[in-house]
C-alpha cells in the first residue's frame, strides 16, 4: 500500500522539512515570510538527504526508532540538508562524508538512523535515482527533435527527391517519407528508454550489502517515498548486479541515439560534395561559415559540431561497457555517477545540435527533381510495370531496363530525353527467342510516365509507402506515438515529484512534533 499524500503541484524539491524546523528558532523568520529559493541539483547529497528523511519517518512508525528522540534526529537531518543548499556549500556525496555532518548536527544517537542500512544499498538507490532523472531528460530532448523531424516530413510529403544506397542514388522518394523513416528509428530509441526505466525505477534500499539486514525495514514504503515504481526484488543483485548493468543499458541507448544522429549527418554532407546540392543548411546564426582562404566556401560548421557531439556520445557510451568487462560482481568501476550523467547528457547535447539541423535545413525541390531526371533512379519501375501489367518475368524486364540504362550512358542520354524507338529495339533484342511478346506492350506515353519520379511515388500500393494515403496515415500514427512518450514523460516525473512532496509532508509533521506548539 503506498503511504503517500496527494500532492497538490510540483513539489519544492528543497527539503521543506529544513524550514519547518529551523523557523522554531526565534532567529529565523517564518518559512512563509522567506523568498521562495531555487531548487538545489537532485544529486547524491539530495537523495542522502531524501533517504534520510524516509528513514527517520519509516522506522519511527515502525517502532524501530524512539519517537521520543526522532524528532530531534529528524532537526539534525533538515539542519545538514539546510546548509548544503546553501550557495557554495558542500554536498557531500557519500554516505561516509554525509554522516560526519549528522553527528555534527544530531550527536551520535543520529546514528540510529543507519540501523539495517549500508552504503552499498544507500548508493545504488542515489544512482538509480539519477539516472532515472538523467533518462527522462534523455526521453524528452528526443520527444522534441523527433517532433521537429515529425513536423519536417509533414512539410515535404509532396517533395520528390533522390534516395541513395551503397553511397549511390537508387530511388525516387518523398522527403517526408525519409524523414519518417530516420522518426521511426527515433521512436525505438523512446520505446528503449521506457523499457530501460521500468528497470532503472526499482529501489535498492532495504537489501543493504547483498543480503538484507534482521531490521525488519519497510522497503516498499522506502520506495514509495523515493518515487520508485518497484523494489529490486533480489538482495544480492540489488547493488551487486543491477547496479553495474544499468549504466550498461542505458550506454546501449546513449549509442543507438548517437548512431542514429551520425548517420543522418552524413546522408546530408554527401550532398556538400556536390557543386550544386539539393539540400543545405541557411547560412548564419552558426550553422556555416566562410573558409578563412576560400573565398567560396560556406563550411557546413553545425553539421560537423553534430557529427563530432555524436561521435563524443559513442566514445562516453563504451565506458561502461568497457569497466564492467572482467570484474567481480558489485564493483565500483561502471558506477560513476558523474561519467555516467556525462554519457547521457552528451546524447542530449547530439539531439539538441540535430533539432538544428532540422530547423536550418534548406531543400530545392526543383535541383532534387532535377537530379532525379539526370539519372535512371527510375528505371526499376519499367521492370515492374512490365511485370505487373503486362506478366513479363522481373529478370527479363529487368534486363531490359539495365540495357536501356547502359545504352543511355553510353549515349550521355538522360530519361527524359530517351528515344522510344531505341526503347523498342532493345525490348525487342532482349525477349528475342522467348515466349514472351516480342514487341514492347508500352506504348511511348507510358514508357515515359513510367519514368516520371513523381509518378513512382504517387503510385506505390505498399502499406508503408511513400504514397499519399500511406504518408498521412503514417504522419498521423508518429505525432500519436510523440503525443503519449510527451505523456508518459510528464506522467513519470510527477509520480516522483508527488512521492518526494509526501516524504516532505511526513518528515516536517515528524520534525515539528516536539515542539511547544504541538
Amino acid at each position: 500500500m503506498r503511504h503517500l499524500l496527494p500532492a497538490s503541484g510540483l513539489a519544492l524539491v528543497l527539503s521543506c522539512s529544513a524550514v519547518g524546523v529551523l523557523a522554531q528558532s526565534a532567529s529565523a523568520p517564518p518559512a512563509a515570510a522567506r523568498p521562495e529559493a531555487s531548487a538545489p541539483p537532485r544529486d547524491e547529497f539530495f537523495w542522502l538527504g531524501e533517504i534520510n528523511k524516509a528513514t527517520a519517518v519509516i522506522n519511527t512508525d515502525q517502532g524501530l526508532l524512539d519517537k521520543a528522540m526522532a524528532p530531534r534526529l529528524a532537526a539534525a537531518v533538515a539542519k545538514v540538508i539546510q546548509d548544503g543548499n546553501q550557495p557554495g556549500a558542500k554536498r557531500p556525496s557519500t554516505v561516509i562524508t554525509f554522516e560526519p555532518l549528522l553527528i555534527k548536527a544530531g550527536g551520535l544517537d543520529v546514528t540510529l538512523l543507519h540501523a539495517g542500512r549500508s552504503s552499498q544499498d544507500m548508493h545504488a538507490t542515489y544512482r538509480a535515482a539519477i539516472l532515472r532523472d538523467k533518462l527522462l531528460a534523455l526521453a524528452q530532448q528526443l520527444n522534441a527533435t523527433s517532433t521537429t523531424l515529425v513536423d519536417l516530413a509533414g512539410r515535404h510529403v509532396d517533395t520528390i527527391v533522390p534516395n541513395y544506397t551503397n553511397g549511390v542514388a537508387a530511388q525516387p522518394n518523398s522527403y517526408g517519407h525519409y524523414l519518417l523513416g530516420h522518426a521511426a528509428a527515433l521512436d525505438r530509441d523512446a520505446q528503449r528508454i521506457r523499457e530501460a526505466y521500468a528497470r532503472i525505477d526499482r529501489s535498492p534500499m532495504g537489501t543493504t550489502v547483498l543480503n538484507g539486514t534482521s531490521w525488519p525495514l519497510d522497503r516498499q514504503r522506502m520506495a514509495n517515498y523515493l518515487g520508485f515504481g518497484q523494489l529490486v526484488d533480489n538482495a544480492y543483485d540489488a547493488s551487486q548486479i543491477s547496479s553495474m548493468d544499468e549504466p550498461v543499458e542505458v550506454a546501449s541507448i546513449v549509442t543507438s541515439v548517437a548512431l542514429h544522429t551520425g548517420n543522418f549527418i552524413e546522408d546530408i554532407m554527401t550532398q556538400y560534395a556536390q557543386s550544386r546540392p539539393w539540400i543545405l543548411l541557411q547560412e548564419g546564426g552558426g550553422n556555416t561559415y566562410v573558409s578563412s582562404a576560400m573565398p567560396q566556401k560556406r563550411n557546413p560548421g553545425l553539421l560537423n559540431s553534430t557529427r563530432s557531439d555524436a561521435s563524443t556520445a559513442l566514445t562516453l557510451a563504451m565506458g561502461p561497457v568497457i569497466q564492467t568487462h572482467n570484474i567481480t560482481p558489485g564493483m565500483s568501476d561502471p558506477k560513476d555517477v558523474e561519467q555516467n550523467s556525462a554519457m547521457v547528457d552528451s546524447a542530449i547535447q547530439a539531439l539538441k545540435k540535430w533539432d538544428r539541423v532540422l530547423k536550418a535545413l534548406v531543400i530545392n525541390p526543383d535541383r532534387a527533381l532535377e537530379e532525379l531526371n539526370s539519372d535512371w533512379t527510375a528505371s526499376q519501375e519499367l521492370a515492374d510495370v512490365l511485370m505487373r501489367k503486362y506478366k513479363l518475368p522481373f529478370r527479363e524486364g529487368h534486363h531490359f531496363a539495365s540495357s536501356v540504362v547502359d545504352y543511355a550512358r553510353d549515349k550521355d542520354i538522360k530519361p527524359l530525353d530517351f528515344p522510344y524507338a531505341e526503347a523498342r529495339r532493345i525490348y525487342a533484342e532482349t525477349v528475342k527467342g522467348t515466349k514472351y511478346p516480342q514487341e514492347l506492350p508500352m506504348s511511348e506515353a507510358e514508357f515515359r510516365a513510367t519514368l516520371d519520379p513523381r509518378a513512382i511515388v504517387r503510385n506505390r500500393a505498399t502499406v508503408g509507402g511513400p504514397q499519399p494515403a500511406e504518408m498521412q496515415r503514417m504522419l498521423g500514427q508518429a505525432r500519436d506515438k510523440l503525443a503519449a512518450q510527451a505523456a508518459w514523460i510528464k506522467a513519470r516525473r510527477a509520480h516522483i515529484d508527488e512521492a518526494l512532496a509526501g516524504l516532505d509532508r511526513d518528515f516536517d509533521k515528524l520534525a515539528n512534533s516536539a515542539s511547544p506548539a504541538h
